[in-house]
């Protein structure tokens, strides 16, 4: 079994809320749990209005899918224009 792990630090320049935050991870998460099969959540910097933090999680047999899936996801979120990315950190185990 190989696990993939992935988490992604970003910015929401314009935003002035936690209200409005809120509504940009939630289009975000919804929009990526819809096209790819992986589980996504808010993990961190819950009450910074401009920051934000999610994890991304998959699991399959093949290293290689589980690392391309996770690209993919990542890609998907940069295209979105929705966040400025500040980092992201991916991670593989093998069970």
């Amino acid at each position: 079994m190989v696990i993939g792990i992935c988490q992604l630090d970003f910015r929401i320049p314009e935003n002035q809320s936690l209200k409005g935050k809120r509504h940009v991870i939630r289009k975000m998460t919804d929009r990526v749990r819809h096209r790819f099969n992986v589980a996504i959540s808010e993990v961190g910097d819950n009450d910074l209005w401009q920051r934000g933090q999610i994890g991304i999680c998959t699991v399959g047999n093949d290293r290689r899918h589980i690392n391309s899936s996770l690209d993919k996801v990542i890609d998907f979120i940069e295209k979105m224009n929705l966040v400025e990315m500040v980092r992201t950190e991916m991670e593989i185990i093998t069970v």
